[in-house]
């Protein structure tokens, strides 16, 4: 079953892209309905900040639209398309990242007194910043309807597909689509009032 959906997937986007190439618009816009949770959430994940992650999903999605007539049939879509979007990320993360180590070194050793080192890992001053983002988003998150709060955690947390959710729920698909869109844009709403407080 998991084959034939893959399978399905694949051949659905491969159409899509076909037609993206030869100038229907709305193929490429169908790509990016579906995709584009999952490259939001990828990124946010990785960025810990909303504005950052709507930005380099959009920057995604641009780079991918001017590119797609590179893109190979002997991989999945999806694999190329989270390629890009991680190293697209990956390449933001190091650009922005602050020179945050010197050294002082002794006069009489010849060196320059201080040096500027750059490191690519997360601080302890960045990792509490983080950790303090995933508590608000948490506490965001428990004001949500029991039932909204559910369909978040299935499809952010345990990465569950929309087809697994309505499984496992018992539900229609486009139930599961339309409540977790409404999930969403309370959950938005929810995290601008807390920003503008």
């Amino acid at each position: 079953m998991e084959i034939n959906r893959d399978s399905k997937q694949k051949k659905r986007d491969q159409e899509l892209i076909k037609k993206a190439l030869n100038g229907d618009s709305t193929a490429f816009s169908s790509l990016m309905d579906f995709y584009y949770d999952a490259i939001y959430f990828t990124l946010l994940k990785m960025v810990n900040n909303y504005s950052d992650a709507e930005d380099l999903t959009a920057e995604v999605f641009g780079k991918v639209f001017k590119s797609l007539d590179q893109y190979s049939e002997d991989y999945a879509f999806s694999t190329w398309l989270f390629s890009i979007a991680t190293n697209h990320t990956i390449d933001f993360m190091r650009r922005s990242k602050k020179l945050i180590t010197s050294i002082e070194d002794n006069d009489d050793n010849g060196l320059e007194p201080t040096s500027v080192i750059q490191d690519d890992q997360p601080g302890p001053e960045e990792n509490m910043i983080r950790q303090q983002e995933y508590k608000k988003l948490e506490r965001l998150i428990e004001k949500l309807k029991p039932f909204w709060q559910e369909l978040i955690r299935l499809r952010y947390y345990n990465e569950l597909s929309y087809e697994e959710i309505a499984e496992k729920l018992n539900l229609p698909m486009g139930t599961v689509k339309s409540q977790l869109y409404r999930a969403k844009d309370s959950l938005a709403k929810l995290y601008r009032e807390h920003r503008e407080k």
